[in-house]
Formats: C-alpha cells, structure tokens, sequence
C-alpha cells in the first residue's frame, strides 16, 4: 500500500507542475486579453487528463478569460458596461458594475457588494459604506480573485475578495479604465 501512495503523490506532483505551467499561460493570455487564447487554453487543459473536480478552479479561471476578453473588447469600441442598479448608494450615477465581495483585510471582514460608477467606487457592506472617487486611485492590481485599490499617498489601500475569476478579471479592467479616465480628464 504505501508504495502506491508514493506512486500516486508522484503523479500529482507531475500533475501539479502541468498546472502550474498551465496557469502561467493563462496569466500571459489575461495580460493580453486574448481572445483565442481561450480555445488553447481549453485544449491544453483537457490534454492533461485531469478530473472536473481537479481542474475546477481552472474551468472558472477560463470563464474569467472568456469574460475578460468579451469586456475588452467593448470597452476597445467605446462600450463601457451599464449595469441597472436600485441600490440608493449609486443615486443617480450611471453603475458600471456590481458585484458581491468582501473585504478580507478588514478586521470585521464583512461582506456586501462592490460597486463601480463613473465616478467613484462604492463598497455597501458592514457597518458603513466605503466611497473612493475615481481621482483618488493611483494603482489597480488584479490578482486571483482580488483587486486592490492603491489610493495616491500609496498608504492606504482597499482589497476586495470576489467570488469568482470572471468578476475579479472584469472588475480589475473596468477599474483600470474608469480611473485612467479620470485621470484624464483632470487638467
């Protein structure tokens, strides 16, 4: 029995390094925002013979490529997305996303939705809304399912834990654009 077990923790070694590598050229296709890159990815993924149940993770982080890439695309023709919100915080902007998430460096780590408008993030959970505008972003790192706002005394940021790769990727691109246009729009 137990040299079965090295045997099969060899083969998820083996396996674990064909992820690995996978899941960098997943990363090289989310900075280009590839679109066919997807279609490779899934071949490559299917090649390694892994279960579902081994390469679910990698399945969503697909999803998040394929969203990422449609997103990039509108928002390359001038199509930034406009999501129909009633929750009162947006008033009367225009909500370019929503989604829910929390708030994992907070020491109450509370959970609520994350909002971006044309103007400001908005965070609507815990004990209070958070609201950032656009202007006061210097830095957006999208990571995993994170994004992190870094405000401009580089001091502060804001990190925020979505549910799945499509809303952290998609998140992470509408935040990039929406504060670089701010940033120009600024004399």
């Amino acid at each position: 029995m137990h040299l079965f077990g090295w045997f099969r923790k060899r083969q998820t070694n083996s396996a674990d390094a064909k992820l690995e590598e996978w899941r960098r050229q997943w990363q090289a296709a989310v900075t280009a925002a590839n679109p066919a890159a997807a279609a490779a990815l899934t071949t490559d993924l299917d090649g390694l013979g892994l279960s579902e149940d081994d390469t679910e993770i990698e399945r969503e982080m697909l999803d998040g490529l394929a969203e990422l890439t449609q997103l990039r695309s509108n928002i390359d023709a001038g199509q930034l997305p406009i999501v129909q919100t009633g929750h009162r915080v947006v008033g009367t902007d225009i909500c370019h996303f929503s989604t829910p998430c929390s708030m994992p460096d907070d020491p109450a780590q509370p959970s609520g939705r994350l909002i971006f408008t044309g103007s400001r993030v908005i965070f609507a959970g815990g004990a209070r809304a958070l609201t950032i505008s656009w202007h006061m972003v210097a830095e957006v790192v999208q990571q995993e399912r994170d994004v992190a706002l870094v405000r401009h005394d580089r001091e502060t940021f804001y990190r925020f834990r979505c549910n799945n790769y499509s809303d952290a990727l998609c998140g992470g691109l509408l935040a990039r654009t929406l504060s670089a246009r701010t940033r120009n729009r600024q004399p």
